[in-house]
């Protein structure tokens, strides 16, 4: 999406809401971005919203997925417009794709396990 606001939020929450399983909770693990806290989010049943503290990167596991395409896909480039970041930046997001190994291992945290039902 070209631009990040409130109505981006829905339609990336409805995303979510359509692919949890019948029964299980969604929670997605959100920074302070002012669109992330919005009253005019259409939150579904089977989503909880958690809000990280404020500076506290550490916590965010899509900080260490930014920071390895920053680091392997996206870094030291000029671009010629907006066309080619957002080609370039595609191409990165669909390489990291086909590696759920690593992105695996960017996103773990030990402190984080899932509770049995």
């Amino acid at each position: 999406m070209p631009e990040v606001n409130v109505a981006a939020m829905n339609q990336y929450l409805t995303k979510i809401t359509r692919r949890v399983s019948v029964g299980v909770i969604a929670v997605p693990v959100l920074d302070g971005a002012g669109w992330h806290s919005s009253p005019r989010l259409e939150l579904a049943d089977n989503i909880v919203l958690l809000p990280l503290p404020p500076y506290a990167p550490e916590l965010n596991p899509m900080e260490n997925v930014w920071q390895f395409m920053r680091g392997n896909f996206l870094s030291h480039r000029v671009w010629d417009g907006y066309d080619a970041i957002i080609e370039t930046c595609c191409g990165a997001w669909n390489k990291l794709m086909q590696m759920p190994e690593r992105i695996a291992s960017l996103t773990r945290r030990s402190w984080a396990k899932p509770m049995a039902g």
